[in-house]
């Protein structure tokens, strides 16, 4: 009897899990995809000079044409409104303003993220956010015809919020409904999905799809698309479990929720786990983000999350993106080339994220981080002297060429997935959503920082060191551990005097989402 009655287990556990796998794709396209997506169409500014007797505009490294259609759709507006051209220094500001608006609307997002993931709980914060999507897009696509820029630049402001909000709920969504065992690797997939909409944005902005002088409206459109689709496919996937019973305190939703996405056989030791964390978590509201520079039982947690992801972001991989087309031409790739060049680069970046997705839970978060940053350290060292001798060696500006591809590779084998899980693993469910607004708040304002000349890489390569040393010191490890002995090992580590963990209240049910 006990034979006939495995096969049918068999395909509703795959059921199950292709319930999380869906989980994981609808929350990604409209979450970091978009991230990625709109950061790679639009990037920071290079100067060039179109042609003899044109103006100089600046332009996006060349990956694509579409920030040098937007700058002469800008003066040709001014011209109507005023019937003078608009100056170069002025294109320049309006161009830089467009350009910046985005990060600065991603501080906006990363502050809304905290109450979001708290009043309408993680799945739901994720369908809201699509109205800032579908506001940008109309505004993007009608910006032509109604002949103002000023369209595009409230465009990029309200994708930036999209793209902060998201970029802290997804992996807060994904870390909380995956099983411990799969924890890394399912959070690991926010830095896949990032990496898929920097190659994204860049094919689709090519000269032969929508980087042509017609088209640009559509490609700053076109981010309706994935919105669009997590509009769709979301609402039919369940809420975070540990968000369910913990904050809401509904058990029987919980136990629903766990049974699409685990399978029945094994609710059961999972459920009771989340019973012994909502037990923890009793008597406790929600962390303020204030709250947990002053609170000692953080100070590790804050301490890592602030280093950490302030070595993220002034790693230097931005600025490898930005100049990498410069890098290229003096390689000799011919100028007609150099945009499939760029391409490759995102795809590095793709091919790391999907390896570290692999072998994270085998090898832990530390060995990646360590390993990322140290790799790093060494291929900068390099290219910074690649730079500085290319006009002595006829090969350097090869070598600094493959140092682009090296350093991206290293990036995307540690720092770029494995920073975003710190906050999801380190903090508990009641200061989770305040630790996201601090990395959040962070990550953004650090995108406003840009290095210049052949040396800009040195004070980057002193962050990749900190970081690396950080990690292996001071960063415990979280594989395969529950959230409770996570936050029981920071306790001893915060308070090594202390041998006992945190003492917890009342067995009394208070919802920790109470702002």
């Amino acid at each position: 009897m006990e034979d006939e009655q495995e096969p049918p287990l068999q395909p509703r556990t795959q059921i199950q899990g292709r319930v999380l796998f869906l989980t994981i794709c609808a929350a990604g396209i409209g979450g970091t995809f978009q991230f990625g997506y709109n950061l790679s169409i639009i990037n920071a500014p290079t100067v060039r000079q179109n042609s003899v007797g044109e103006k100089a505009y600046p332009v996006e490294a060349d990956w694509h044409l579409c920030p040098q259609h937007i700058q002469e759709f800008t003066n040709e507006t001014w011209w109507v409104r005023t019937g003078w051209p608009l100056p170069d220094h002025l294109v320049l500001l309006v161009w830089s303003l467009i350009v910046s608006l985005y990060p600065l609307g991603g501080l906006l997002g990363a502050l809304l993220a905290g109450p979001f993931a708290i009043m309408l709980g993680r799945k739901k914060s994720l369908l809201v956010n699509n109205i800032f999507v579908v506001a940008a897009a109309i505004l993007f696509g009608s910006s032509r015809r109604a002949g103002s820029f000023e369209m595009i630049m409230l465009g990029r402001l309200l994708m930036g919020i999209s793209a902060g909000v998201s970029m802290n709920i997804q992996p807060m969504y994904l870390g909380e409904s995956a099983p411990k065992e799969l924890r890394g690797t399912v959070a690991m997939t926010s830095a896949i999905f990032t990496a898929l909409g920097i190659v994204m944005g860049q094919v689709v902005s090519l000269r032969e799809l929508l980087g042509g002088p017609q088209a640009w409206p559509l490609l700053l459109a076109s981010c309706l698309v994935p919105g669009v689709l997590q509009l769709a496919s979301l609402p039919l996937l369940p809420e975070s479990p540990r968000y369910l019973l913990i904050d809401c305190g509904d058990r029987a939703t919980c136990l629903a929720a766990l049974q699409r996405l685990r399978g029945t056989t094994e609710v059961m030791v999972e459920l009771a786990e989340l019973e012994e964390e909502r037990a923890a978590c009793r008597g406790r509201r929600a962390r303020r983000p204030w709250e947990l520079f002053k609170d000692g039982t953080f100070r590790r947690q804050v301490i890592s999350l602030v280093v950490l992801g302030s070595a993220m972001e002034l790693c230097g991989n931005d600025s490898i993106y930005a100049y990498a087309s410069s890098v290229f031409r003096e390689a000799g790739v011919p100028e007609d080339k150099v945009q499939y060049a760029i391409v490759g680069t995102g795809c590095c970046e793709l091919l790391t994220a999907f390896i570290s997705c692999v072998v994270i839970e085998r090898v832990g978060r530390r060995v990646l981080l360590m390993g990322g940053y140290s790799l790093m350290t060494c291929w900068g060292s390099v290219f910074t002297a690649a730079l500085c001798l290319q006009s002595s060696f006829p090969w350097m500006p090869y070598l600094a060429m493959s140092c682009i591809f090296a350093f991206i590779l290293s990036f995307g084998i540690g720092p770029a997935g494995v920073t975003g899980i710190l906050a999801t693993e380190l903090f508990d469910q009641t200061a989770r959503p305040a630790a996201y607004m601090v990395c959040g708040a962070l990550m953004w304002t650090m995108l406003f920082l840009e290095g210049l000349s052949h040396f800009f890489y040195v004070p980057f390569l002193g962050v990749c060191v900190c970081g690396a040393i950080y990690t292996g010191f001071f960063l415990p490890e979280t594989k395969g551990k529950t959230f409770l002995e996570i936050s029981e090992e920071l306790h001893r580590l915060n308070f090594p005097g202390q041998s006992q963990g945190p003492m917890w209240r009342s067995p009394e049910v208070i919802r920790s989402t109470e702002l």
